[in-house]
């Protein structure tokens, strides 16, 4: 039996690589003669550089940057091998996981440090730039990106706008030149969404709420990325309040679209190029993904559900292991763990025997 082990994040308790240990450790220990595949998955969110340096051989760059709340953090970004690529992960500078709920600010975070992340890649001149986005704690269109990259964002008295969407209301005029470094690099982003930047759909009222938004924020900054989006459409000629994908990391991904010209794809399609995912599923007899939640938005886009279709379409059996399943569809925690509380904290522990019990045959 040979089985490929491909789960994204269980946000929250696991990275993508800790979760596909975990359950090949459960499944190695029933059945110690299966061959095991693994392949953590990332759809351009948290994980995204660690799931490409896997694919292809490349090297892992740090430096210093900053979080969405402006304090210091070792950013990493990675360098292809023989591609002149290079891939940022935008989370490393702006993602949740550097802020903890009882800080989030959803009006003042800002996207800053995914500029620096993108200064550093350049130093390495590379031909394209793949910047993955998801799991953010912004909702500031780009705007800080921007301000990185030497746009000046400036209000009716000439003044620079304060980072953070809230401020993007008083946005009057935007004065942008592309540096030279970046001049003639293909920008692509990959993220798992395709949400525009405003509306009810949008940034905002969508992934708001999850960044610390109440409602009366949310409404803030949806009029303040369509207001932002007016200004990006006068000053820079670009148009991207309804670009399908662009509402991603509370429209980081239309901020790359208006500044450097970057052109969105599905992450999940990315990693998967990447990864070589069709040969790997065809030569499995069993599929192994999962998720922090298994839920309506799984099959938007998201790893879980696209790894359950391509292997529905190879006539390949797919079990789902999640932390959660409120639809069903998935085995969940739940069924080895009743401590909440342990659930988060000792996950891998629970994810390893809930995939010994399925590869035992006793679930």
């Amino acid at each position: 039996m040979r089985v490929l082990v491909a789960p994204q994040e269980f946000k929250g308790s696991l990275t993508a690589e800790e979760a596909a240990d975990a359950i090949a450790a459960g499944i190695a220990e029933a059945q110690p003669g299966w061959a095991i595949d693994r392949l953590p998955m990332s759809d351009g969110g948290p994980g995204f550089i660690d799931a490409m340096r896997r694919a292809v051989r490349g090297d892992t760059h740090g430096d210093v940057v900053h979080d969405a709340l402006g304090r210091r953090v070792l950013g990493r970004y990675v360098t292809l091998r023989g591609r002149a690529t290079a891939v940022v992960e935008a989370a490393q500078a702006n993602g949740l996981a550097h802020v903890g709920p009882e800080e989030r600010d959803a009006l003042r975070a800002d996207t800053f440090g995914v500029g620096e992340l993108i200064l550093l890649a350049m130093e390495h001149r590379p031909a394209t730039l793949l910047v993955g986005v998801g799991g953010s704690a912004t909702t500031d269109g780009g705007a800080g990106m921007a301000r990185a990259l030497g746009a000046r964002l400036l209000d009716a008295a000439g003044d620079d706008l304060e980072p953070g969407g809230g401020a993007l209301t008083r946005l009057d005029r935007i004065e942008w030149k592309r540096p030279g470094a970046i001049a003639g690099v293909d920008v692509v982003v990959a993220t798992d969404v395709t949400n525009p930047l405003t509306g009810a759909n949008g940034a905002a009222f969508v992934f708001g709420p999850q960044k610390g938004a109440t409602p009366e924020q949310c409404a803030t900054l949806d009029a303040a990325l369509a207001h932002f989006a007016a200004v990006v459409r006068r000053d820079l000629g670009v148009d991207v309040e309804h670009l399908p994908g662009g509402g991603a990391a509370g429209g980081l991904a239309a901020g790359l679209v208006a500044f450097l010209g970057a052109r969105v794809e599905s992450g999940f399609d990315v990693v998967s190029a990447a990864t070589n995912l069709p040969a790997r599923l065809a030569a499995a007899d069993q599929v192994v993904t999962g998720e922090g939640s298994f839920d309506g938005q799984s099959r938007q886009g998201k790893v879980t559900g696209r790894v359950l279709e391509l292997a529905a379409g190879m006539g390949k059996p797919c079990m789902v292991f999640a932390g959660r399943a409120p639809g069903g569809g998935a085995r969940t925690l739940d069924e080895v763990e009743d401590d909440p509380g342990r659930r988060m904290n000792e996950a891998a522990r629970a994810l390893r025997e809930l995939a010994r019990r399925w590869a035992a045959g006793q679930v």
